[in-house]
């Protein structure tokens, strides 16, 4: 298939975006409620969090890319599409319910839900293309400790 560059950049600026509307809204608790939370011993420093999430949506989007060029082959690409798009926007809730709305149970209960909604959109992009499904292993990955550091946060200061 021909590499289209406009088609790979949209695609690589959804989740981008999402990853930037998620900062936005992660900007004031993080330097003023967040730091007085107790935390788990495997809290990593704050420092992790953006290029940890910066690469893991470079890889979603390389992986929606793949499967946009498989796009005409695909019976169910906007059913997909959907999918993808509510996976996104769970990634996006998460920081709103943890860190804007300060709400640590809502967020714990979205942060479960977003993991089912990553391995259904993994399955799916895998079966189209094999690597765009693998590329979603280390955001499932990270995503699982994210729950569990929420659940450890909930708990100890829930």
């Amino acid at each position: 298939m021909k590499f289209n560059p406009i088609a790979f950049v949209i695609n690589l600026a959804i989740p981008l975006a999402a990853g930037a509307i998620g900062s936005i809204l992660t900007l004031t608790s993080v330097k003023t409620w967040y730091p007085t939370l107790a935390k788990p011993s495997f809290n990593p420093p704050d420092s992790i969090f953006p290029p940890v999430w910066t690469c893991i949506f470079i890889l979603m989007g390389v992986s929606a890319y793949l499967v946009w060029q498989k796009r005409e082959q695909i019976a169910h690409f906007p059913r997909m599409i959907a999918v993808y798009a509510i996976q996104i926007l769970l990634n996006m809730m998460w920081s709103f319910l943890f860190f804007y709305a300060k709400n640590l149970g809502a967020a714990l209960f979205e942060v479960v839900f977003l993991l089912i909604v990553i391995v259904i959109n993994g399955t799916m992009f895998y079966k189209i293309d094999k690597t765009a499904g693998l590329l979603f292993i280390p955001y499932f990955l990270w995503v699982c400790f994210a729950t569990a550091l929420t659940y450890s946060i909930f708990s100890l200061n829930g």
